[in-house]
This record gives C-alpha cells, sequence and structure tokens, in this order.
C-alpha cells in the first residue's frame, strides 16, 4: 500500500492511501473533488502521514501545519463548545427577566460575554504549534451548565 500527498487549489492536502496510480485513482473521484485537485501528487513514506488529525485542513504541501488556518479552525471549535452554553445562558437570562431579578441578569450577561470572548484570547494568536493551540482553552468554556 503506497501514500500520497495531493495539494487541493486552497492550498490544503488530501492523503489517499492505495494500490492504483494515484492519477487514475483521481480520475475516478466525483467532478466537485477532482476539481479541487491542483495537479499535484506525490508519494510519501506511511511515517509522513500525520496522527493528529486536529488541524487536518490546515495541512500543507509539506504536511505541515498552517497555523492561521488552524487559529480560525481552533476558533471554529470553540465557537461550537460555547453555543450550548449561550443558549442555556440566554433560558436563565429570560427566566431572571420574568421574575424582574435584575442582579441575575446582570450575572448571566457577565457570563455571556465571557463565553462571546473565548475567540479573541491572545493565547490563540500566541500559539505558534498545533500542540500550543490545542492547549488553548478558556475556563469559561470549562464550567458546567449551571
Amino acid at each position: 500500500m503506497k501514500f500520497y500527498a495531493i495539494t487541493r487549489a486552497d492550498g490544503g492536502v488530501e492523503i489517499m492511501q492505495t494500490e492504483c496510480d494515484p492519477a487514475e485513482c483521481v480520475a475516478k473521484w466525483a467532478p466537485e473533488h477532482r476539481a479541487e485537485i491542483t495537479g499535484e501528487i506525490r508519494e510519501i513514506a506511511r511515517s509522513e502521514v500525520p496522527t493528529d488529525r486536529t488541524f487536518r485542513n490546515a495541512w500543507k504541501a509539506d504536511l505541515t501545519v498552517d497555523m492561521p488556518k488552524a487559529r480560525e479552525i481552533h476558533r471554529d471549535t470553540l465557537r461550537a463548545l460555547r453555543a450550548p452554553k449561550l443558549a442555556a445562558l440566554d433560558v436563565e437570562y429570560q427566566i431572571a427577566d420574568e421574575r424582574g431579578d435584575a442582579a441575575a441578569k446582570a450575572a448571566v450577561a457577565v457570563r455571556k460575554q465571557a463565553l462571546r470572548d473565548v475567540t479573541d484570547d491572545p493565547a490563540i494568536n500566541a500559539a505558534t504549534t498545533p500542540a500550543a493551540l490545542k492547549r488553548v482553552i478558556q475556563a469559561a468554556l470549562l464550567e458546567p451548565h449551571q
């Protein structure tokens, strides 16, 4: 079995494992997938295939991680993690509003703002490696739903 790195038009990379000629395999792909390929197909060793797929859509042709793309992927992950927490806080806020509890509404507003701010953490831009970036997760996301 051979491995190939296939560069996409967006600069990303697909990894293909096959025993057939890679150009013949790509020719069998759906037209919309073939259109994404720039034509660069190179054989790689199995040991070159990244084992951590967290930032797979940020892989470059040399199989390193494009950190600006990885940061955006990480921000999208943080957004997905915060969505259910924001939804739960919306309910808490509505309940506090119905009760006329201004202090509870203010407390919920502070927690919601902390969640909105998770994608603006300077540590995201400061991370220089994928491992460092993966470690950036704010306390607001680690709190259980109240």
